[in-house]
């Protein structure tokens, strides 16, 4: 995971901890040390919503904590039984939630926001209920209002693909964009 901070879309967050200026490192700081806080992708936070993948407030969501790199996005979880489907496997619905908001927000590491036009998944082994998995996203292609990503489920054991995935965004609007980033809580970042 890098500690890079956002070099092309600075992002910053108002619920980010405090940094000490001295040290570089969350903590106490003293009142000249508070500044804006530029978010790293290991730290990139959004208020707490109601979003059934990555949505703190959903009482029956999955809670996706995302993990943001330049041009990609990624998780582990656990994958819980409310979510079987056959016995045993977990639903493929699921999975499919799972990739997508990894594409998705794939996007927003580049401070580029989009809804799911389409996507295609390739189903290659089934996911066991309780099986520790890792859900990956990132950008192929970048074409103005157009974004196509991939995605993959791996067993975060052994790295074995389980399931792929491949979809295309369409960008929102600079208006709609500014509206997304209020409701999440991302603020634009102080010029560098």
């Amino acid at each position: 995971m890098s500690d890079r901070a956002y070099a092309d879309s600075p992002l910053a967050s108002d619920s980010a901890p405090a940094v000490s200026a001295a040290s570089g490192a969350p903590g106490p700081a003293t009142e000249a040390e508070v500044r804006p806080v530029m978010l790293s992708y290991s730290d990139f936070r959004v208020r707490p919503h109601n979003c059934f993948a990555c949505g703190e407030l959903s009482e029956v969501g999955l809670h996706l904590k995302l993990n943001l790199e330049e041009g990609r996005c990624w998780t582990e979880l656990e994958t819980p039984r409310r979510f079987e489907g056959w016995e045993g496997i977990i639903h493929g619905g699921i999975l499919c939630t799972i990739l997508d908001e990894m594409m998705a927000w794939s996007l927003v590491s580049q401070d580029n926001w989009g809804v799911t036009a389409r996507m295609s998944i390739t189903f290659r082994k089934p996911v066991t209920v309780g099986q520790a998995i890792r859900a990956e996203g990132w950008i192929t292609e970048d074409r103005r209002r157009i974004q196509m990503t991939a995605g993959r489920i791996v067993d975060a054991a052994t790295g074995e693909e389980l399931a792929l995935a491949e979809a295309t965004y369409v960008a929102a609007t600079d208006a709609k964009k500014r509206e997304l980033k209020k409701n999440y809580g991302v603020v634009e970042g102080p010029e560098r």
